[in-house]
């Protein structure tokens, strides 16, 4: 059996529509029919990047495929970019139009990772990402750190924007001018990470380890690295309901109902056709970090000497 959807100028075959992707009913044509509603949207956020596939052929209840290369099988019209790597070259999939989401999404890929880094200049990072990551927390302990780290960026006179990872956490996200390479954007996020970590010690920690993180928000900052990924605004995750990472306006952490998790296929598009992207401006906000790093090392030298 199979289905097909209009998508763009494309007719894309689904095949095995009715196949359950999760435990929860929803099936290939379920998640294909969403990325087909949100690809105008998602398509901004993603395009011109390499991506990461997060496949589950058998359903998330299955095996979990991370794939880097396109599949030699994937058709003609899906562009794809030629990254290096030691040895050779990676040639990723690069989404930038709905038939290639919809296609993916008949893929068995649920969740989309793209580098913080587009095509064209593969070394320079417009992204800066901060994974706030709860060992246990109560939802409201990591709504007030997410709001706490977003006030600490404004201090250093950079926009921040926030979005539900779909998981347990929150991303923080800096636009980007593409000036400099991955090692100095990681560098200072480590500074901010450490300056948080310093003021907040009972909230925040950098310990990866999570013995040792005696209940505290991790403080992620390892996607800010080349070839790395983070999970693309509007992907699905790979959980029962179907939660999909997404883009928030700040005042909704105010509220007891934002949770990381709350969104879902279902529930996405209609919160963009009565709300919009929150995101929508992201792009036009893009930074130099220069006057940032020399506020960041002013604030570090006030607190001392620290790791």
């Amino acid at each position: 059996m199979s289905a097909t959807i209009r998508a763009g100028r494309r007719t894309v075959e689904l095949s095995r529509p009715d196949k359950e992707l999760f435990p929860s009913g929803i099936t290939k044509a379920d998640l294909a029919r969403y990325y087909e509603q949100v690809a105008e949207v998602m398509v901004r956020h993603i395009a011109d990047r390499p991506l990461n596939l997060e496949r589950y052929p058998d359903g998330i209840a299955g095996e979990r495929i991370i794939q880097q290369r396109a599949g030699g099988h994937f058709p003609e019209w899906i562009d794809r970019a030629e990254v290096p790597k030691r040895g050779g070259t990676v040639e990723h999939v690069v989404a930038g139009d709905v038939a290639t989401l919809v296609y993916l999404a008949n893929q068995a890929c649920i969740t989309l990772h793209p580098w913080l880094s587009r095509t064209d200049k593969l070394d320079r990072p417009d992204r800066l990402v901060i994974d706030l990551d709860p060992s246990d927390g109560k939802p409201a302990d990591v709504r007030a750190a997410a709001r706490l780290f977003g006030d600490l960026l404004r201090e250093l006179e950079l926009v921040p924007w926030v979005m539900t990872t779909g998981s347990r956490g929150y991303h923080v996200v800096v636009a980007l001018q593409r000036r400099l390479d991955f090692d100095h954007v990681r560098r200072f996020a480590r500074g901010v990470a450490a300056l948080a970590a310093w003021r907040e010690p009972r909230l925040f920690t950098t310990e990866q380890r999570k013995a040792k993180r005696e209940g505290r928000i991790l403080i992620d900052v390892m996607r800010n690295a080349y070839a790395h990924t983070s999970v693309a605004p509007y992907a699905v995750r790979a959980r029962l309901e179907a939660p999909v990472a997404t883009p928030l306006h700040w005042e909704e952490l105010a509220s007891a109902s934002t949770r990381p998790g709350r969104w879902t296929l279902k529930s996405v598009p209609r919160r963009l056709e009565h709300e919009g992207d929150p995101w929508r401006d992201i792009a036009r906000h893009a930074q130099s970090l220069g006057s940032a790093g020399r506020r960041l090392g002013k604030a570090l030298a006030e607190r001392g000497p620290g790791p």
